[in-house]
This record gives C-alpha cells, structure tokens and sequence, in this order.
C-alpha cells in the first residue's frame, strides 16, 4: 500500500471530512467530541530546563551529603566510650546512602531529560520537514 493509499485510508479523500483527525489538531471548528486549539508545537524548553533543575539538585546534595560527614567529623573521638556514637555512625551512614541514591537518580534524570528534548526538537524537525510540498486547496504549501 502506497503512502497516499494509507494516507486516504486514514484521513479520507482530499476535499471531504476527514475520517480521523487529532484532537490537538482540531480545526476551527471541530466538531463534537473534539478538543483542542489546532496549535500543536513542541518546545524543548521545559525538558532542557528539567534537565537543569536534576542536575542542580544532584549538586546540591553532594554538596550536602559532603556538609553533613564534615559536620560528623571528630564526634567518635570526643566521644568515646558513649553509647550514641555507634547510633549516630549508624545514622549518618544511612543518610549518606540516601543522599547519594538521590544524587544518582539525579545524574540519570538529567541525561535522560536532556535526551528527550534532543529526539523531541529532532522529530519535530523531521514532521515539519515532511510537511514542505504538501498541496493545500491545489497549491503547493512552499511558506514552509
């Protein structure tokens, strides 16, 4: 099956309502049941600016997690022999590993964020590409 064949299958034939229609491309008048503004546009601005935000919290809680064992430092020796410094070592290792799971799931949420901006613009890119020479009313659409 051709490429218009599906095309026609899916949407109909040109001058008639189509068949299926997106609701995030609805047209000025869509019709019941559909939603939409006819304005669908990507931006990769919230994914990027995602991606910033993971890894300024990954580098805030280093930087925390580093605070918190300087400000342990020096406790096992002013305290030996009390019963609340094998407690507190134990606390302290605990928020460690929690800080640092944190901080690692930051490091993997910044890259992966930061992946779906780049495919998103790519792929926007490619359908806006796609879309240059598409006859609309019987001209080519050459704004594009």
């Amino acid at each position: 099956m051709s490429h218009s064949q599906r095309w026609q299958e899916m949407f109909g034939p040109p001058g008639e309502e189509p068949a299926m229609r997106l609701a995030s491309a609805a047209a000025s008048d869509p019709g019941p049941g559909a939603s939409g503004t006819g304005n669908l546009k990507h931006s990769k601005g919230p994914w990027t600016s995602a991606s910033g935000t993971a890894d300024e919290l990954r580098t805030r809680t280093e930087t925390s997690r580093s605070a918190l064992r300087r400000g342990h430092e020096g406790v096992e020796a002013g305290a030996v022999g009390l019963s609340s410094v094998a407690a507190l070592k134990s606390v302290l290792t605990s928020w460690e590993d929690r800080l640092q799971s944190v901080r690692d799931e930051c490091e993997h949420l910044k890259g992966a964020l930061l992946t779906v901006a780049k495919e998103m613009g790519e792929r926007e890119t490619a359908v806006e590409k796609s879309f240059k020479g598409v006859r609309v009313g019987g001209k080519a659409d050459e704004k594009r």
